[in-house]
Formats: C-alpha cells, structure tokens, sequence
C-alpha cells in the first residue's frame, strides 16, 4: 500500500487542478468591416415608425402578417425538426456529464448446477466419498466504478456535448427566424401577385372595351380589318399573363399553408380578398457587421460548432495518456440460502485500474488528424458565415433602397401614363391620333402598373431580407447563453 501513495497523490493532484489535454478555445478573429456600406442610406429613409427587431413583423402594419406568422413559430415541421434535435443533443450532455460521475450497479444470482462425471474433475470429485453432484450458489453484491479523469478526455468531451447542445439551441432560434421571415415573404408574394392580377385584369377589360369600341368603327367603315386584328392579338397577350400569374399566386398559397404545417389549400379562403402589399418599416438600430456575432443565431451555432471540434481536439490527444479507474465490491456468496447475509459470506474488493494504449499510438494520431481536420473545417466555416452574414445584411439594403426608389418612381410614371393613354384615346376616337397610339399607351401603362407592383413587393421583400440578414427576431438575452 505505501507503493500506490505517490500515484494516488498524483491522481488526486492532477483531479484538483482540472488540467485537461488540448488547446483551449480562443474566438477566432472575424473579417467584417466596421460599418455597413448601405447603412446611411437605410437609416435615412423615408418609412413608418421603425419596429420592434425582436417581432419586426408587427412594424409591417398587417395583422393578418402578425397572426400568420405567430401560427407558424407554433406549427412549423422545421421548427418542430430543430426542437428534436436539441433534445438529441441535451441527452448527449447527459451521457458526458454521467461519464464523469461514478457508476454502481446492484446483481445477484441464485443457481443450481449438477455436476458431470465424465469431465476430469468430475472423476476426481466423484471418487471423493459422500459428493453430491449438485451444488448451489447464491450471491449479491454492490458494484462501483469511477473513471478517473486524470488528463481531461472526459472533460473535453464533455465541453464538446455542451457545445453541440448550444448549438442547437441556437439552431431553434435560427429555425425560428427562418420561419418568420420566409412566412413574412410568402405571404407579401401573395399580395403581389394579387396586385398584378388585379392590374392585368384591369387591363384585360380596358382592351376588352377598346376592341368593341374598333370592332364599331371598323363596322362603320372607320377602321381597316388590321386595326381589329391588331388589337384582338393585344387582348390576347393580355389575357395570357392572367393565367401565368394565377399559377405562381398558387404556388405561393401552397407555400403558406406548408409554412403553417397544414395541407395545401386550408387556408386559402381567408388569404382570397386582396388587400395592400406591406409596406416596409423603418430598420432602426441597424447596429455594425461586428453586431451580427451576437444577434444572428447561425452564427452563434457555428461558433459552437467550432467550440466542439477544437475541444474533440483534446479528447483525441488524451488517448495517449493512461487512464486509471477505481472500483469496488462489497456484497455476499454462499452455498446455503439462509447464510446469504450472514457475516461468513460476506465479500470486498477494491481495484485500482490501469489501461494505456501504449502500443496503438498509430490509431490515435490518426484519431487526432481527423480532430483537427474536423476542427479547421469548422473554423472555416464559421469564417465563410459570417462573410455571408454581412453580404446578406448589403444585399439586402442594397435591394431595399433600390426598389423602394424604383417602385416610387414607377408611381409617378403610371399616374402620367394613365393620362397620357386617356388623352390618345380621345384623340384617336377623334380622328386626330392612330390606333397605334392607343395601343402603344396601353401596353406602357400596363408594364408599368405590372412593374411598379412588382417593384413595391421586392422593396418589402428586401427589407424581410434585411430584417433576417440582421438577427432580428429574437432577443440573445432571453434564449441563450453563450460564453
């Protein structure tokens, strides 16, 4: 016993200081710049009073929006699919953290054997006088073990599970967001092409009267037969847009009710009466690129990814080390049943353990590549999100500028061209303008109606867009604690 003094002190030494093997995490540098370059531009804008980042949706101004989207954080399969997977994850943390703890198992076994007398022994037992070639044997006893985490794999490992864990917690919150957002856009799509299809029905019946009011001159003598046929072809291209975007308004409302974790077509009633595309509100608050590490959850959750391979790192490397184990029994073994718990049949043990692969080093330096192969490609990665954080934050301002100017341009224009295709009307049904006027009016005023609708759906799909690329949606202090 005095010879296991120093190895126990060592043990014990090396428990208290809680050294473990490996590198320990340092935040890798991120490569973002110290401000947005369309940032000026997006706070400057003229909008609605900003809205709140941690429900962006409500600054819309659309109820409907606001109870679409509340039903799908409590109804998306995706969502439901990131929810498991934090369950998966909580219960490897439970494994790491049991695996540092002691373990104790309880058995006991009753038997009854007979003995052979055709094998070796039983020859020599069965020349032994008065032997009974059955037996029995019963025995309880308390088992324990503890894996003595001298060099810190355990430990490693379970810094790893509780980085996978907090990963994806944040992965919910990143579902989540997606969620809003994408249901935030679909339902904007909707009312777009709903727009277009009122313009584009608008228009149908605008040449619809201008080819009876032709198909009257021309019966008059008035207009030549071109003129007629000229302008039955333009209510026919007219008339073949309205079943194109039919088609994507559909699609779009199947969207939604999968975005709601329902069938195709539950709620396409309540989404038939059209009502005005959203109108964006202002993004105040808009914070800098370095912001993003701590308000987007993707991000979080590939720094936690990266927390886990570098940790993984260690846990490989302490396979080079031994790893000591205690262990014990106490319990009791007898042939005779009312002896079980008396003090003859009373059993111990104690075992300190040892086991070193000491000849496989071959394997764990492998082991140990493959860590940190894993562990800078996830540093990599972790690196490419967060550029893509900040490229999705600029396009998104970029697009949300843009089209709101676009979109207020073709406003102005359609109202000119509304008067201007009046005007030639009249001055071709008085004889002082050709039909071709009319119809080039008409067609103008159709494409800028359709691209001015178009226009105002992509400037508040822009700022969804931004809204999303800025991690607004959730509040960091409520959901997650990241170290």
């Amino acid at each position: 016993m005095p010879a296991m003094r120093p190895l126990a002190l060592v043990i014990s030494t090396s428990l208290a200081a809680g050294c473990a093997v490996g590198p320990d995490y340092h935040r890798p540098d991120a490569p973002l710049a110290d401000h947005y370059l369309g940032q000026a531009a997006v706070e400057q804008r003229a909008a609605p009073a900003p809205a709140s980042f941690a429900r962006w949706w409500e600054g819309f101004g659309d109820a409907q929006l606001s109870t679409l989207i509340d039903e799908a954080l409590a109804q998306n399969l995706e969502i439901a699919q990131a929810r498991a997977r934090v369950l998966q994850a909580r219960a490897g943390l439970g494994a790491a953290n049991a695996a540092l703890l002691p373990s104790a198992t309880v058995n006991g076994q009753a038997a009854r054997a007979y003995q052979s007398v055709e094998t070796p022994l039983g020859r020599v037992l069965d020349a032994t006088p008065g032997y009974d070639r059955y037996g029995n044997s019963y025995e309880a006893n308390l088992e324990a073990g503890w894996e003595l985490d001298v060099f810190g794999g355990l430990r490693r490992g379970r810094e790893a599970a509780l980085a996978d864990y907090k990963a994806s917690e944040a992965g919910v919150v990143a579902t989540r967001l997606a969620v809003a957002a994408q249901t935030a856009d679909v339902y904007t799509s909707i009312r777009g092409l709903q727009a277009r299809l009122a313009i584009a029905e608008r228009q149908v019946d605008t040449q619809q009267a201008l080819l009876d009011k032709v198909r009257l001159l021309h019966a008059r003598g008035l207009a030549a037969d071109y003129q007629v046929q000229q302008t039955e072809g333009e209510l026919s291209q007219v008339r073949a847009s309205v079943p194109v975007l039919q088609t994507g308004l559909d699609a779009a409302m199947n969207a939604m009710d999968v975005m709601l974790g329902s069938a195709p077509g539950t709620h396409r009633a309540e989404l038939a009466a059209a009502s005005a595309i959203p109108r964006a509100p202002q993004l105040a608050a808009t914070g800098t690129p370095a912001d993003l590490l701590r308000r987007r959850p993707d991000l979080i959750a590939a720094e936690r990814r990266l927390v886990a391979s570098n940790a993984r790192i260690g846990e490989a490397i302490s396979e080079y080390y031994p790893k000591f184990s205690l262990s014990a029994l106490l319990g009791s073994a007898t042939t005779q049943s009312g002896n079980l718990f008396s003090a003859g049949a009373a059993q111990s043990a104690g075992v300190l353990g040892l086991r070193w692969r000491l000849f496989d080093f071959g394997r764990i330096n492998a082991q140990i590549d493959l860590a940190k192969g894993q562990e800078a490609e996830a540093l990599a990665a972790y690196r490419e999100s967060v550029l893509r954080a900040s490229e999705d934050v600029e396009n998104a301002f970029s697009a949300l500028i843009n089209r709101e100017t676009q979109a207020a341009t073709l406003t102005a224009g359609e109202t000119s061209l509304a008067s201007a295709r009046q005007s030639s009307f009249t001055a071709y049904r008085n004889g002082a303008a050709s039909l071709i006027e009319v119809l080039n009016a008409d067609q103008t005023l159709l494409r800028t109606a359709d691209a001015r609708a178009q226009a105002q759906t992509e400037s508040a799909r822009a700022a969804i867009a931004a809204f999303r690329a800025l991690g607004g949606g959730w509040a960091p202090a409520e959901h997650l604690v990241i170290r």
